[in-house]
């Protein structure tokens, strides 16, 4: 819950700071002076951009938290790597269950629990970008069987 909490206050904050910029590039037009007006146009464009990119990372969490739920009702989200004593999944003594769940998505291209199990077990070793690559699969794999 702390971090959809965090989540929620961090897209306020870029909800507000977009608005403002919006208020700002609103400001700049009205002048009516070509660069003036230049600059307005821009910060349009990056706050669109920026709301844009918010969307897609909201889209992101809801989505994926709502797929480990059923996984996890399932009783498919329990993955069992090794870990050190502080809770880190020690990298160099679980790449052979690494390779497990990457031969388990390999073997079944179509499945979001298998994708999604690898999105996991990377998550847990620190590798968000291939995490995030596999849960987006997943997303989409989830989406696609519905």
């Amino acid at each position: 819950m702390r971090g959809r909490a965090a989540a929620v206050l961090m897209a306020a904050l870029l909800a507000l700071y977009l608005g403002l910029v919006g208020w700002q590039a609103v400001q700049f037009i009205a002048t009516g002076e070509a660069v003036a007006v230049a600059i307005g146009i821009g910060l349009i464009v990056l706050g669109l951009l920026g709301a844009w990119a918010l969307w897609r990372e909201l889209d992101f969490g809801v989505r994926s938290q709502r797929i480990v739920r059923r996984l996890d009702e399932e009783g498919g989200a329990d993955l069992d790597l090794p870990a050190s004593p502080s809770g880190r999944v020690d990298r160099a003594t679980a790449d052979a269950a690494f390779d497990d769940y990457r031969r388990e998505a390999e073997e079944a291209p179509d499945s979001w629990r298998a994708w999604l199990r690898l999105g996991l077990a990377y998550d847990a070793a620190g590798d968000r970008r291939r995490a995030r690559g596999a849960v987006r699969r997943a997303i989409s794999l989830e989406r696609a069987n519905r």
